[in-house]
């Protein structure tokens, strides 16, 4: 039973690994996606620290969510549980995928945010799995949970291709509200989805239903156009360390010689 549990909940993470590394056109380093999705196991234990720190600073975190009044409720939700776990996520994708030099295509920043969401769902199910000891739970959350956290990565790195994008033509307005939006987003996302789930209402559910087919649509929509760009972020006709656009051998802003 144990070896059938572990199947069920690492199974569906290979599974959506697999088919968002076949997608990227360019393969990233295996050793790179090994860090990535280390450090989104990492990250479940930065969010159970802050998670400890938070229910010391508010004491109604401590209280059961269905005893929370409607203000508890959504700042349990959205704030304490979803911003928590995506700003955890982001550090991670961020220093480790960000800021590396193989990040050079669009697609590249959404491989790392899934692979990160992906470690953290793998340790996350794990743990539900087997502390339920449920086969059901494991299927249940092989549906829903795993390709919740995979489509909160897939926002994250959306937005996150967006910011450098816009950041390598020195456009950096544009860039911070994109970094903004690389965590505000799938916050929101992750935040309804428990909303939904620790909501016990027909209502909620049909909601929850809706929310589901929408997230998963565009989610497939943003990977089917990030994998099919073949867009360079450092394109011979901007200077790679400014942004500047060049018109010659030598960048009019930094003086970088251009290769």
């Amino acid at each position: 039973m144990d070896t059938l549990l572990l199947i069920v909940a690492i199974l569906p993470v290979i599974v959506l690994g697999v088919y968002i590394y076949k997608r990227d056109k360019h393969k990233e380093p295996t050793n790179l996606l090994a860090r990535l999705f280390l450090s989104g196991i990492i990250s479940c234990f930065l969010v159970l620290a802050i998670s400890l720190l938070l229910t010391q600073i508010f004491p109604f975190l401590n209280k059961g969510y269905n005893t929370m009044n409607f203000i508890e409720f959504i700042l349990y939700t959205f704030i304490f549980i979803a911003l928590t776990e995506e700003c955890c996520k982001w550090l991670m994708t961020y220093y480790l995928g960000y800021k590396n030099k193989e990040f050079d295509e669009v697609y590249d920043i959404l491989v790392y945010a899934v692979f990160v969401a992906l470690g953290f769902a793998a340790f996350e199910n794990i743990l539900y799995v087997f502390g339920n000891d449920s086969l059901q739970v494991g299927l249940m959350r092989a549906f829903l949970a795993i390709p919740g956290h995979v489509c909160d990565g897939i926002a994250m790195g959306y937005y996150l291709s967006l910011a450098r994008f816009h950041e390598k033509r020195n456009n950096l307005q544009q860039a911070k509200i994109n970094k903004v939006k690389s965590i505000l987003v799938p916050t929101l996302y992750h935040g309804i989805y428990d909303y939904c789930c620790l909501t016990d209402s027909n209502l909620v559910l049909l909601v929850f239903i809706i929310f589901i087919v929408f997230l998963y649509t565009i989610s497939l929509k943003k990977i089917k156009l990030l994998s099919e760009q073949t867009l360079k972020l450092n394109p011979n006709n901007y200077c790679p360390r400014c942004g500047n656009k060049v018109n010659g051998n030598f960048c009019s802003k930094c003086g970088l010689k251009q290769q």
